[in-house]
């Protein structure tokens, strides 16, 4: 069996002699769990909860596809996020995007800096965005209790769930709300944060929960402690990152001053991937 330990958690999970040892037995445990005490019959779909997982999955494919070829999305990750800094910063072991060209084209990018980018907005859109659209989809047809069978037959589902309420519990939208009235953002502002309200109300109304994450509380409460940490921190790169933006706008020359800004930007970035544990 192979795994991958992403980078910023090898700290804090194998760390200390107690974590180390939780970890590897939690990783051992599931695995031969899995592997010799699993019922094959209890992890297949009966034929009903197969079909609503594909619809399901077709629905929030196609909204994320649309979603991805709007004219504002490269744009938007391009000047709003922190996406050309992670190159400066050198994290990851490779660089930010394939190809040399100077045009940002969606195929080039590689993972880490696009979904860290997202996370850097509070916006975590890889985690999340679909999954309201494809119930409200669903509850529109009136096949809510097929989503609600599939959520109590399915093991893989509840997972599904309640990974991207962990991606709602670290997304906070106040950070960018002044985007709502920007002159050419606004609009895609307001898909992204109308997708999480309607994520958060599906996967609400589906698991029966009040809160984001309300089975695992302790997991809830260290994502909280630590976004409190990092959010100084992801204020002070909004404000350099729209300074930046306004010198572009003006065509300011002041090399001392741009670089002071982007070092507040790339700074802020270690701080909040460490913070995170996880990319989304």
């Amino acid at each position: 069996m192979q795994i991958t330990i992403q980078g910023q958690t090898i700290s804090s999970n194998f760390g200390t002699l107690d974590s180390c040892q939780y970890n590897i037995e939690q990783l051992l445990s599931s695995g031969i769990e899995n592997a010799v005490f699993a019922d094959e019959k209890e992890h297949s779909l009966n034929p009903e909860d197969r079909e609503t997982m594909e619809k399901l999955a077709n629905i929030s494919y196609q909204a994320y596809k649309n979603f991805k070829s709007h004219p504002k999305f490269l744009p938007y990750l391009e000047r709003m996020s922190t996406l050309k800094y992670y190159a400066k910063t050198n994290i990851g072991s490779r660089p930010s995007k394939r190809g040399k060209s100077d045009q940002l084209v969606f195929s080039d990018l590689r993972a880490i800096p696009f979904v860290g980018s997202w996370s850097q907005l509070k916006q975590n859109v890889p985690g999340f965005f679909g999954v309201g659209i494809a119930i409200e989809q669903l509850e529109k047809e009136g096949h809510f209790d097929k989503v609600q069978s599939l959520y109590k037959n399915s093991l893989f589902f509840r997972t599904l769930l309640e990974n991207s309420m962990m991606s709602l519990t670290k997304s906070y939208f106040k950070l960018t709300a002044y985007m709502k009235d920007d002159e050419e953002f606004s609009e895609f502002w307001n898909i992204i944060h109308d997708e999480y309200q309607r994520s958060k109300a599906m996967i609400f109304k589906v698991t029966g929960y009040t809160k984001l994450m309300q089975d695992t509380m302790s997991m809830r409460a260290s994502i909280h402690v630590r976004e409190k940490i990092v959010l100084p921190l992801l204020t002070i790169q909004q404000y350099a990152l729209r300074q930046l933006q306004k010198m572009e706008k003006e065509g300011s020359n002041d090399a001392r001053l741009r670089e002071t800004y982007e070092k507040m930007v790339t700074r802020s970035l270690f701080g909040n991937i460490n913070a995170s544990r996880n990319s989304a």
